[in-house]
């Protein structure tokens, strides 16, 4: 959802997270449940819903005191939370008309044996295998055995290195101690280098293991007994599964103690520690690296990034005095914990339970069937892309899409240059990063080959591991080649959007290109408002707190005077000041330092959105500008409704407390609120008076 992809962790270093997080996807303020849901069917085309809905608004509300109430509250009253998800929004039921569309592709390919290409028989048996329940079942933990055989023949420290690799390659999980894979090397970005990233934990962020709260020591608590109850599946008795549940608990604190904070992770300096292989191994002095570079294939690798040194020199100290039963214990934990949505129902009940039910407040397990399509998507996700993409985006789709993407950057352009706080050093280099950004639209250039990737019909628990051993090894093998700048983070079919500061690109799925979000059939403004604000969101995301760090070229360096930084952070901070004052649940606050990034961005795109709308209706003949109200509406109200409407949401209690930690984008309400407060354009275009709450006296800008 206008998302920044995070400068170190790469996609590939989430691995067999999918399966856990397919259970809670499209992560939304609260509403009552949802009445009982018919039975779904897949579709054979997309619903329409238009990318302005009067009857998404609630008229009776007065836009100068609550302008998203005025613009979603009849999305939100009328949009209950379904009873599978954590949160509903606009996004969210694109995404979901999305997938039941792939579900209809996917079902008629899982059932042809005859006339399908290589591609279509890996996702048609990917999908099959993954809907089979009853060959699930009768399968129960078998998954685990060849991993849990590796583990119990750990006798010493010294054999952990060879098995940890096994088990990343397999598993693709950070909560195996740390993660592993390749990413851009932050001081040139041409090079491909291999990462070491913290991580260990089970719980969402090291903060849940760390706020002395009531509500954080109950979600403790119940972890710890999820962490037993999975034992207890494992066959191990009560007591054995309670000391077992505290161990994994000891050691995960411990490592969340250890771990930057996600703000300090927002500086990419603070993530930057490239070392030699004789450095890799003085952080961890009794972990044989070589080893475990080696039983990767990695063997020969010379330069490391680091993110985070302080974390592993503790996770080597922890080797060092730690036994290897606790060892045993802790891997053993979280190899179930990963495998277990694969397994039997028990397996996957009880983590749902813990995991979307006690964390995020869903209220049952999503329906086979989304859950299949989220994975097909996310380990073959470009060949279903191929067949998503040749249904439901059209060549014209694309070129409007490109036709409003360089309006959006042409309005950067005139935008930077009216800077009055810039100087025209500064200035020149920010043109120069601009006219670097790498513009992708719809779908890669070249498809991703899963030749290598073997899905066999009636194994979904093997093919979801030889999904992520494909994908390891895939980035692995990136490390010391040439950089592939066609490359794309997001799968074809995916509501959403993200901008690389190293890459220096931004990229629009074609799965964000489509009704409501997108809408051909609409007038321009409500188009400009919404997908112009979003486009203008990501090129806004090149010189956030974070991307204004990266030069052209997706080095991180520093492009800027004394002076002109001092003048950006003191324009920063008044947002920062501003989003502080934001209540998300409770009595929690936004924590505005890990949002500003993207509270930046919803700025600077609304109005880079506005002003490339403005320029396309200067362009019109006068005869064609739309100059009266349609539905009651003015072409600016629309503009702005247009905006506001992409954000409409409702979101549980739990999931809003679990986000408000780890989400670095602010709740929907406040990603309109807080803008229009900003605008004067849309104090002018309600009449709104000043004092009234949509109408701030000391308005912030940075872009």
């Amino acid at each position: 959802m206008r998302q920044f992809v995070r400068l170190a962790v790469s996609a590939t270093l989430a691995g067999l997270g999918a399966l856990a997080t397919a259970q809670t996807t499209t992560p939304a303020p609260a509403a009552s449940a949802a009445p009982a849901a018919k039975a779904e069917r897949p579709a054979t085309e997309f619903p329409y819903t238009p990318g302005l809905d009067v009857n998404a608004m609630d008229r009776s509300a007065d836009p100068c005191v609550d302008f998203y109430q005025y613009a979603c509250g009849g999305w939100m009253k009328n949009n209950p939370i379904p009873a599978d998800q954590a949160r509903w929004s606009v996004y969210g039921k694109l995404a979901q008309d999305n997938r039941r569309y792939l579900w209809g592709i996917l079902e008629d390919l899982a059932k042809r044996q005859d006339g399908r290409s290589v591609s279509q028989q890996k996702i048609g048996d990917y999908f099959g295998a993954c809907m089979d329940e009853r060959a699930i079942e009768a399968r129960g933990a078998e998954p685990l055995k060849p991993y849990f055989d590796q583990i119990a023949g750990l006798r010493s420290q010294r054999d952990l290195p060879r098995v940890l690799a096994k088990l990343h390659l397999a598993l693709a999980d950070q909560g195996l101690y740390f993660g592993f894979g390749s990413s851009q090397d932050y001081g040139d970005s041409s090079r491909v280098i291999a990462f070491a990233v913290a991580g260990g934990l089970g719980l969402p962020d090291r903060d849940s293991y760390l706020k002395t709260d009531q509500r954080s020591k109950d979600i403790r608590a119940k972890y710890v007994a999820h962490i037993a109850n999975t034992f207890k599946l494992l066959g191990d008795t009560p007591e054995q599964a309670q000391r077992e549940a505290a161990r994994v608990m000891e050691i995960e604190t411990a490592l969340a103690k250890a771990s930057l904070s996600r703000v300090d992770k927002r500086d990419p300096y603070k993530l930057f520690h490239k070392v030699d292989a004789k450095g890799l191994q003085a952080l961890t002095p009794g972990f044989d690296w070589q080893a475990y570079l080696d039983e990767l294939g990695q063997g020969k690798q010379t330069t490391f990034n680091v993110t985070e040194p302080a974390f592993f020199k503790a996770l080597g100290q922890m080797w060092k005095s730690g036994d290897i039963a606790s060892t045993r214990t802790y891997l053993r934990w979280h190899v179930a914990r990963t495998m277990s949505p694969a397994l039997a129902s028990n397996f996957d009940n009880e983590h749902f339970d813990f995991f979307s039910k006690t964390l995020r407040g869903v209220q049952q397990q999503p329906p086979r069937w989304k859950r299949c399509v989220a994975l097909v998507d996310r380990q073959l996700g470009e060949a279903l892309g191929q067949e998503f993409v040749s249904r439901a985006f059209s060549p014209a789709l694309k070129a409007k899409s490109l036709h409003m993407t360089r309006q959006i950057e042409d309005a950067m352009k005139k935008d930077i240059e009216s800077l009055d706080w810039m100087s025209a050093d500064t200035k020149k280099k920010a043109q120069e990063k601009l006219a670097a950004i790498v513009n992708k639209i719809g779908y890669p250039d070249k498809w991703r080959d899963y030749s290598a990737y073997d899905v066999k019909a009636g194994d979904f628990a093997g093919n979801v591991v030889r999904g992520n051993m494909f994908e390891q090894r895939r980035d692995l093998a990136k490390i010391g080649k040439p950089l592939d700048r066609s490359e794309w983070g997001m799968t074809p079919p995916t509501v959403n959007a993200y901008f690389n500061p190293q890459m220096n690109d931004i990229n629009f799925p074609a799965g964000v290109l489509q009704p409501p979000l997108f809408d051909p059939k609409m007038d321009d403004a409500p188009n400009y408002g919404n997908t112009g604000g979003t486009i203008g969101h990501e090129l806004t995301h090149a010189f956030d707190d974070e991307g204004r760090q990266f030069d052209a070229n997706g080095n991180l360096k520093d492009w800027w005077t004394k002076k002109d930084a001092k003048a950006y952070e003191e324009r920063a901070q008044c947002i920062v000041d501003q989003y502080a004052q934001y209540t998300v649940v409770d009595d929690i606050k936004i924590n505005s330092k890990l949002t500003l990034g993207e509270d930046i961005a919803d700025l600077g795109g609304l109005i880079l959105g506005w002003m490339a709308w403005k320029e396309e209706m200067a362009s019109m003949p006068q005869q064609a500008q739309p100059a009266q109200p349609r539905d009651g509406l003015t072409p600016e109200q629309r503009f702005f409704i247009g905006n506001a409407q992409w954000a409409c949401e409702n979101d549980r209690p739990e999931n809003l407390r679990v986000t408000a930690m780890t989400d670095p984008h602010s709740p929907g309400k406040f990603r309109v609120n807080g803008l229009v407060v900003n605008m004067p354009q849309f104090q002018q275009a309600f009449q709104c008076k000043a004092g009234q709450p949509m109408v701030k006296e000391k308005r912030c800008r940075v872009w």
